[in-house]
């Protein structure tokens, strides 16, 4: 895929891998702070000291949709910039899978799929991405998703 093109020609590379992010590190405080924004306090989130004795995990483990999250900055990193358009919006999700656990403290990865381009007229397109959000060192991501935004040229 090269650097940079026009938006028009994106539609050109389905089917190929656009990049993979840069890796982000999930630690206590980041769990901590989604915790707090979504009102989601579970304890496998959140208490330590009680995920070490009981959790099959043996420590916190991410919440799932901070993951999921993860898929719009990472996109921004990779996607946007080849592009470079004047807007994207988020448009939906499809097919969203979580596969295994992120342990409090590990590094995550986006690996982009370009699945579609539709053209929606006046400088929009409709663009679908698979995001596979990996977990360093492990073998199984950590959740697989199809994501669909509008980006305006």
């Amino acid at each position: 895929m090269p650097d940079t093109m026009p938006l028009s020609d994106l539609g050109k590379h389905v089917g190929e891998e656009v990049g993979i992010s840069s890796w982000i590190t999930l630690d206590q405080a980041r769990i901590a702070e989604f915790a707090h924004c979504t009102g989601d306090h579970q304890w496998i989130h959140v208490d330590a000291e009680r995920a070490a004795r009981e959790s099959p995990f043996g420590t916190t483990i991410v919440h799932g949709f901070l993951t999921l999250a993860l898929i719009a900055p990472t996109a921004f990193e990779v996607l946007v910039p080849l592009v470079a358009p004047k807007s994207v919006v988020n448009y939906g999700l499809e097919k969203v899978r979580f596969h295994a656990p992120v342990r409090a403290g590990k590094r995550v990865r986006n690996r982009i799929q370009l699945l579609a381009v539709e053209d929606r007229g006046r400088g929009r397109y409709l663009v679908t991405t698979n995001n596979t959000i990996e977990i360093e060192g492990e073998i199984r991501p950590a959740l697989q998703a199809s994501a669909l935004a509008i980006f305006m040229a």
